[in-house]
């Protein structure tokens, strides 16, 4: 009786302490829920809202292939840019004084955990156009990458910093400086995401004869064997309890 009563207890004391160590990770998981909002500016600029920041991405100057779009001058409290280029890059008329990452490396800003990874420019080792960042958080309960304009294959080490993203952002619109709609298929079949949203492509917004970029149609030709959603709108709403198990999931948004 008295073997029996101490594993008992044994039990019980185990069960305490496994609980008082989840305690931790299901408050920050409470703390991280809620919703993703996405808002599509144009080109590879994105307006994210959730977990109570707002996160510009790659805000650009109107001219060549973003001459159609309006400038993108939102209020955020984060702006991360991929390269010091006019068309992900422009942050001299953004209103406020919202913190600024450009260079890879690791942050802390406003209580999330950011990553910038280093990556290409070009298919020139950076000659032509230089180095782009891709950044990697979490907000709202989701992973997040969005890789800039990244035109250089991922590698081993780039793959292990990006991880296995919930939502990617990624061009498919190819010029020099961006991938084509291959080297993007290529890239989501080796970081396996759940949902992907293409960006840096030809639209309606975009003249023709001063940009260099193909539309989407050819990218969701390749990928025509997913789930490709068509949603006919420039904002998107996520949550990550609702995100599809597996990937990936094409969501192809409209610019208003």
């Amino acid at each position: 009786m008295h073997r029996r009563k101490f594993f008992r207890l044994t039990q019980l004391s185990v069960i305490s302490a496994l609980s008082t160590a989840l305690v931790p990770q299901i408050s920050a998981r409470a703390q991280s829920a809620g919703s993703l909002t996405v808002e599509w500016l144009g080109h590879s600029c994105f307006l994210l809202r959730g977990s109570g920041n707002r996160i510009l991405i790659n805000p650009f100057q109107p001219a060549g292939c973003t001459a159609n779009y309006r400038a993108p001058n939102v209020t955020a409290d984060l702006v991360f840019i991929s390269s010091r280029l006019l068309d992900e890059g422009a942050i001299e008329n953004l209103p406020g004084q919202p913190k600024l990452l450009f260079e890879p490396g690791t942050y802390r800003p406003n209580g999330l955990s950011v990553q910038g990874i280093r990556t290409l420019h070009d298919r020139y080792n950076g000659y032509r156009f230089g180095t782009n960042v891709a950044w990697k958080w979490q907000q709202a309960g989701i992973n997040i990458l969005h890789l800039g304009g990244i035109a250089s294959e991922i590698g081993i080490e780039q793959k292990i910093l990006m991880g296995q993203p919930d939502l990617l952002f990624i061009p498919v619109g190819g010029s020099e400086k961006a991938y084509t709609a291959e080297e993007a298929k290529q890239a989501i079949d080796t970081l396996q995401p759940k949902v992907v949203i293409p960006m840096h492509y030809l639209t309606a917004a975009a003249n023709p004869e001063l940009c260099d970029l193909e539309s989407v149609d050819k990218f969701l030709e390749l990928m025509s064997g997913r789930t490709i959603n068509r949603t006919g709108r420039s904002s998107l709403t996520f949550q990550a309890d609702t995100l599809p198990r597996s990937g990936p999931v094409i969501q192809v948004m409209a610019y208003s």
